[in-house]
């Protein structure tokens, strides 16, 4: 029984098989001291983070990678449906409060479940978990009310709603700081998100009017906008500076006046939808506001961290995967009269890939084991951004031209891949 309270549905399953030793009797005690993610870590890869790892590969085999190709044909996935089936096996909210329906393990769990998303076949729907599990809920979890949280954070960790972050909009891109959305208390501003653009570029309008924001402009770049239930709004609340005069709201996409304009046709990515959305006089409740206002910057720089590293860790198994599908097509194709792979040259820039492909690892593991000790691991984490971003295009690149014609073709993982790392 205290298994299933703390692993729900599927997990619970994955986790009640027989444990040696300390294992076992650590599973069994219960509590803050026992619970998992409290002992020491091997680089997030003990048995118990494997073993959440093998419950996470059930359900991608099962339920996930069968339908990709038609997703990515569609443009589309089920969010709805493969988030449902994710939130009641715990995923989730691996590392959120178990009193809102979450496993209440360290951020290193959250990692394992990050590494294992890797092995989706695209890589849209990683993107749309990430967003839901990591993106649209940290700061509600750890600034919301007791109220937006058990109106938003329990059904999103449930797999009941779709979230989606408010970040972006047209002209505008990730530079926070610069951002000029404002949520006014008595004259027009403008609302805006989180991206890299000028003050002059944001056209998002919010002007509170009694208990209420009115919200007029528009958001672009929207992952799962077109199915989001509600959506993480990113807002200047004042003219002050613009570290301090920014707070985040929690908007449901039911509204009257919310339009999604349109769901963008992308090159890569293609299972997770897009969307550009339109606010026209919508009004939201004041209470919707997350934590304290004028926050927003500090708590939106503050999961940058996390997402950064979770995205360093999704893409490690995508590139580790394309890597071992070369080494094998190679093994098999031959070219006068002997594999590919028995090329020097070949052989040798496969080894080196690898090996750059573990030192990242080694880079990601360690700023994660800092992280959940309590230390600042922004330099270690934009490092392994950096790192991530180039090797990802050098793993894809190279490989990519060991396949000959079939590298040029959509049948082939590898293809899919260059056109979005």
């Amino acid at each position: 029984m205290a298994l299933a309270r703390r692993f729900p549905g599927a997990l619970a399953m994955a986790l009640a098989r027989p444990f040696p030793g300390a294992l076992a009797m650590a599973l069994r005690a219960g509590g803050r001291g026992a619970r998992l993610g409290s002992e020491p870590r091997d680089a997030g890869d003990s048995p118990r983070h494997r073993d959440l790892r093998e419950a996470l590969r059930k359900i991608i085999d099962k339920e996930i990678n069968p339908f990709v190709d038609k997703w990515e044909e569609e443009g589309q996935f089920p969010a709805h449906k493969v988030f449902k089936i994710l939130g009641q096996a715990g995923f989730l909210g691996v590392d959120k409060p178990t009193e809102y329906g979450g496993m209440g393990l360290d951020f290193s769990y959250n990692i394992a479940v990050a590494e294992e998303l890797g092995n989706i076949r695209c890589g849209g729907i990683p993107m749309a978990i990430g967003v839901q599990a990591g993106m649209a809920t940290p700061a509600l979890t750890r600034f919301g009310s007791h109220e937006l949280k058990k109106q938003f954070l329990i059904p999103t960790i449930a797999g009941d709603f779709v979230a989606c972050l408010g970040i972006s909009e047209p002209g505008a891109g990730s530079d926070v700081a610069n951002t000029k959305a404002c949520v006014c208390l008595s004259h027009d501003s403008g609302i805006n998100d989180l991206l890299r653009t000028k003050v002059h570029d944001i056209k998002t309008t919010a002007v509170r009017k009694g208990d209420e924001y009115v919200i007029n402009g528009a958001k672009m770049w929207i992952t799962s906008g077109s199915q989001a239930d509600w959506m993480c709004l990113l807002a200047n609340t004042s003219e002050g500076p613009p570290h301090r005069n920014k707070s985040l709201m929690c908007l449901p996409m039911n509204l009257p006046g919310i339009h999604v304009a349109k769901k963008i046709d992308k090159l890569g990515m293609r299972s997770s939808d897009t969307a550009q959305i339109f606010f026209e006089d919508v009004r939201v409740p004041c209470k919707n506001v997350i934590g304290e206002e004028g926050k927003g910057f500090t708590y939106q720089m503050l999961q940058f961290q996390e997402e950064r590293l979770w995205g360093v860790a999704t893409a490690l198994t995508q590139m580790e995967t394309i890597i071992q599908e070369t080494i094998e097509y190679t093994r098999q194709r031959k070219v006068f009269g002997q594999p590919v792979l028995h090329n020097q040259s070949v052989h040798f820039r496969l080894a080196e890939l690898a090996t750059e492909l573990e030192l990242l690892r080694s880079l990601l593991h360690r700023a994660v084991a800092l992280y959940v000790e309590g230390n600042d691991v922004t330099k270690f984490a934009s490092m392994a951004k950096l790192k991530a971003g180039r090797l990802t295009r050098e793993v894809t690149d190279s490989c990519l031209q060991f396949w000959g014609g079939m590298g040029f073709t959509s049948e082939v993982l590898v293809s899919r891949f260059y056109s979005i790392l």
